[in-house]
């Protein structure tokens, strides 16, 4: 019976971490999509400065919904990983593919960025444009810092990220032993 438990749980989680990649590119293209119709909308109809706090929330809510999910994604891999990648007697299998991606990272780098870290800070800097174009200085200033606040908080969660796997890795053993 633990075995059909197991198996059903190896199935259920590996079609999570599918369905979950997929969503999040498609959420991280919809993010772009609508932040960059809503900052033409907002730049061609009003001079309000203000206004450009729209755009960059829905960079900000996109981007916490595809940063969250990759690190969801992560948490269950190495969960796989520990529970599923040894023999019977506690013993190192042979590399699953949890193992193997993970050492092929480690080993090779560079790739691509999961978090679309460049391109979220990039969209920042263009969506606040429209603020220096109107506005006066202390309308520059302050929306200037919730800008700054995102990119920051874009940069955090990238380096975050990027420490995850070896971090739940040995979270994951030592809770499971």
């Amino acid at each position: 019976m633990e075995t059909r438990y197991q198996e059903l749980e190896f199935s259920a989680l590996r079609a999570t971490i599918r369905e979950r990649g997929t969503i999040r590119m498609i959420l991280i293209w919809a993010t772009f999509a609508v932040w960059a119709g809503l900052l033409i909308v907002t730049v061609t109809w009003t001079q309000m400065p203000a206004v450009a706090l729209a755009p960059l929330m829905v960079l900000a809510a996109g981007y916490e919904t595809a940063f969250l999910m990759h690190t969801g994604i992560e948490r269950v891999g190495r969960y796989l990983q520990v529970r599923y990648e040894r023999d019977s007697e506690g013993a190192t299998a042979p590399a699953g593919w949890e193992s193997a991606a993970m050492r092929y990272g480690q080993r090779y780098g560079g790739g691509s960025d999961p978090l679309f870290t460049v391109l979220f800070l990039a969209a920042a800097i263009i969506n606040y444009f429209p603020v220096l174009a109107g506005g006066v200085w202390a309308e520059r200033l302050g929306l200037g810092a919730f800008h700054l606040f995102f990119m920051l908080r874009v940069l955090v969660a990238s380096r975050r990220a990027a420490r995850q796997r070896t971090q739940d890795l040995e979270r994951f053993r030592a809770l499971l032993g």
